[in-house]
């Protein structure tokens, strides 16, 4: 998307209408950024100033939150904690770099749970420096919208209880671009680069190529030396991303589809329609090279790390008796007449003190246990983490996240450097969950 004469790309968040049922079906009316969903792809070049203003034209406040990139703390879009909401009327101008190159997006941070189910999302992608390496770059914005009968958000469900207190607002009807089963034509032998992202509110995605071999080249925006994904299906938490590369292998005239292979039957999202004459990019089994790494740590020094425990609790056949909510200790039953079923370390929401202070320059490792019924994809902003550690055996060359699922009944530790000054919030990204209470920060000192 192209920026105005003054250097800003405006997005305005405002209502709109998406053909999401298909052409010729009634429109769905949804929330969107600048009449479509998902909204504008943004795409610049790694160390650009990215320059946005967003403009609000709903009917309750919102913000940006920029998912996964590394930037200054004021521009992280988390209302009350690095900038007020936007009001509705008014706007916000967010200004960062673009440290690393990779596949991001961007969302509200409030009344995350509503807006981000209506439509409110986009995809940020920062392009490595350097000539392409590919001679087709895709984008596959994934979602599942509660559509009722007659095609229409399902209202009644948003802010249920049930969905909050479980594993979040499933959706019934899956879109890709905003597309039901949208078709990409691809020539034989171009070699393509696919970025997958889920914007799901809470739905885990199992996504597998039939067909194509694929490669994994990057994981949440950063670069993982490739390896064969084949067509297995690769696993995408809500928030996660993926970048495969592939060979279109197939003949022209032939397809080869994208499903959805975590229920009894997979359900296909898009398709490529191979056609025309095949390109010359050589040799069809030649290996993808790595991506050119990012700025990220070169080393986690774990011997002095800040050690921080974070214990989940709550929702539906958890156990949780009672929490701390805004200072007061509150049985499971108040707890619920106040919207909220979630806590961590005993505590319900946002408090007025960080989880934990850090100096910068320090390693952190959180130990995320979970004695919930339920799997939490959790989030750090403002800083990318791997994985040390599930149950008490260590893990080896993970990848670098910013987005990790903890499944019930389990440990998992991480560890980053805290090289990012500001506060910085930390919560899971099923958003019924961080709704009901699944979020909290922490600070690192300039």
């Amino acid at each position: 998307m192209a920026a105005g004469n003054d250097g800003f790309i405006t997005l305005e968040a405002r209502p709109g209408e998406a053909s999401l049922i298909g052409a010729g079906k009634p429109r769905t009316r949804i929330w969107s950024y600048n009449g479509t969903a998902p909204g504008p792809e943004i795409r610049v070049r790694q160390g650009d100033e990215v320059r946005v203003r967003l403009v609000n034209k709903l009917s309750q406040p919102t913000t940006i939150h920029w998912h996964g990139v590394r930037m200054i703390n004021a521009m992280d879009g988390v209302p009350g904690l690095t900038q007020e909401a936007v009001p509705p009327g008014a706007s916000f101008d967010y200004v960062f770099r673009a440290p690393d190159a990779g596949t991001f997006w961007y969302h509200p941070h409030s009344q995350t749970w509503e807006q981000v189910a209506r439509g409110l999302y986009g995809v940020l992608v920062v392009e490595e420096n350097g000539a392409r390496a590919f001679d087709r770059d895709l984008t596959l914005v994934l979602d599942d919208w509660f559509l009722g009968d007659t095609g229409q958000i399902h209202e009644a469900s948003l802010g249920e209880m049930r969905y909050w207190s479980h594993g979040g607002r499933l959706g019934n009807w899956p879109t890709v671009n905003g597309q039901y089963k949208p078709e990409y034509p691809l020539k034989p032998g171009e070699r393509v680069r696919l970025r997958l992202v889920n914007t799901c509110n809470a739905r885990f995605l199992s996504v597998r190529l039939r067909d194509l071999d694929a490669t994994v080249i990057a994981i949440d925006g950063q670069p993982v030396p490739p390896y064969a994904q084949g067509n297995r299906s690769i696993l995408l938490a809500p928030a996660q991303r993926a970048d495969l590369a592939f060979t279109a292998t197939l003949p022209a005239g032939s397809s080869a589809d994208i499903v959805e292979t975590s229920q009894d039957f997979p359900v296909t999202l898009a398709s490529f329609r191979l056609t025309g004459a095949a390109a010359v990019p050589g040799p069809s089994d030649r290996a993808f090279d790595p991506l050119p790494g990012n700025p990220l740590p070169e080393k986690l020094p774990l011997a002095d790390a800040l050690q921080v425990e974070l214990l989940m609790e709550g929702g539906a056949m958890g156990g949780m008796k009672s929490a701390t909510y805004k200072g007061r200790v509150m049985s499971i039953n108040d707890l619920v007449d106040s919207g909220k079923v979630w806590a961590f370390n005993g505590i319900v929401g946002m408090t007025d003190k960080p989880l934990f202070d850090a100096r910068k320059g320090r390693t952190v490792t959180i130990e995320f246990i979970n004695r919930t019924a339920f799997t939490h994809p959790m989030h750090l902003h403002g800083h990318h983490f791997k994985v040390v550690s599930r149950d008490g055996e260590p893990v080896s060359g993970a990848p670098w996240r910013d987005t990790e699922s903890v499944r019930p009944n389990e440990k998992v530790s991480i560890a980053f450097v805290a090289d990012n000054p500001g506060k910085w919030a930390l919560h899971c990204h099923t958003l019924e969950h961080v709704a009901a209470g699944m979020i909290t920060w922490f600070n690192v000192g300039a």
